[in-house]
């Protein structure tokens, strides 16, 4: 899930938001200016439902960010780098570079989410009764009602044993510590999303049969996102048993053809060297050590009259903001990385100096190989 346009940094972590937030941003504000507190509250003028609507709409997004804020806080604190926080239509997404290497870093992070948004609808829940004894609390009651009960809601769902959901992490770290294999727990939260899944399709299904036919597609979309994400999950979990004991090095590149920080970039999309197969490239100073990638997408983008003086490092991925494994790292432990990575590649160091690269398509032709039965045997004997 890409974000359309960024909101800038909560944190230190990149906030995004996705088109799609816009359609959940419009559905709030239409069920509720235009039913609930219309409803609640006759006789207003139509200027004060709109505003207490999309202000009430503008808080929700802002309780899924701080869900999901605190989810990346927390996976900060236990080793775990974030990538990016992306809102879209159905909540939010926080994109981690790695998994937690612990049932209790799991427990943890997952954990934090639902008590986030249930202390928030605590909150809202108390301003609202504050209000009501005190003054007429009208349309801005109302507005806290509805936040407290929609926060609490979100608290409730995603504390549900099933992933992708947060109750699915907590499943998964509670397996993980009984059994003491990661794998197994990540099988187990993944049948429960799939199952969890189904089930909010058939209800859904149900709905629109008997006539409720927005609530019945809502669930049927809640519940294919689920089926999908908990099945691409589970072959996730599949992929690092297959890649276990497979260091990093034997899906590397060696010594790949690298670009001297110092070219150009019309020098760069000259050279004959750097026009074949592949279409991006390390970027190395004198003495080997990486400073990061750089592609033909991003150098493209330079006006042709400003390449002759444009050095590849304006604008390359600085190597900060890659996978940056040693050689002899668990290849399993860097996939996750390399997903969410949008260059889908890693700079192989030994200390600060380049060994070698590895891209998607080097873990697709290990995969590949250690499937074949022929293979399979000769690892296993």
């Amino acid at each position: 899930m890409r974000a359309t346009f960024s909101l800038g940094r909560v944190a230190g972590i990149r906030v995004g938001v996705h088109w799609s937030v816009l359609f959940i941003f419009v559905l709030i504000l239409l069920g509720l200016a235009g039913g609930s507190f219309r409803e609640a509250h006759p006789d207003r003028p139509a200027w004060q439902y709109w505003l207490a609507s999309g202000v009430t709409a503008a808080l929700f997004l802002l309780s899924l960010l701080a869900h999901e804020i605190s989810h990346a806080l927390v996976a900060r604190r236990n080793g775990v780098s974030v990538e990016d926080i992306t809102l879209w239509l159905l909540g939010g997404l926080a994109r981690l570079r790695s998994e937690a290497t612990t049932p209790g870093a799991e427990l943890r992070i997952a954990g934090v989410g639902p008590l986030v948004s249930l202390l928030l609808g605590g909150l809202f829940a108390l301003a609202a009764g504050l209000l009501a004894a005190f003054s007429d609390a009208g349309l801005v009651g109302e507005a806290l009602a509805w936040l407290a009960g929609i926060n609490i809601l979100l608290a409730v769902f995603n504390a549900l044993p099933a992933a992708p959901l947060d109750g699915g992490r907590l499943l998964r770290a509670a397996v993980w510590w009984k059994t003491g294999s990661p794998l197994r727990a990540t099988v187990v939260a993944t049948a429960a999303g799939r199952f969890l899944g189904w089930v909010l399709v058939a209800v859904g299904l149900y709905l629109v049969l008997v006539g409720a036919l927005f609530s019945g597609i809502w669930l049927v979309v809640i519940g294919w996102f689920v089926i999908a994400v908990a099945t691409a999950e589970g072959g996730q979990a599949k992929l690092r048993e297959l890649l276990g004991g497979i260091p990093v090095s034997d899906a590397m590149t060696p010594d790949p053809v690298t670009v001297p920080a110092a070219t150009t970039i019309s020098e760069f999309l000259a050279d004959p060297r750097f026009r074949y197969r592949h279409s991006a490239f390390p970027v190395v100073d004198a003495d080997n050590t990486a400073a990061g990638l750089v592609t033909f997408k991003g150098a493209d983008v330079v006006a042709e009259k400003e390449r002759p003086s444009v050095p590849v490092t304006h604008v390359m991925v600085p190597v900060d903001d890659l996978p940056t494994p040693r050689p002899d790292d668990p290849l399993a432990r860097l996939v996750p990385e390399l997903q969410a990575n949008p260059t889908h590649r890693a700079l192989v160091l030994e200390g600060s100096r380049l060994a070698g690269i590895v891209s998607s398509s080097d873990i697709s032709r290990v995969t590949s190989w250690l499937s074949s039965s022929s293979a399979w045997r000769k690892r296993t004997l």
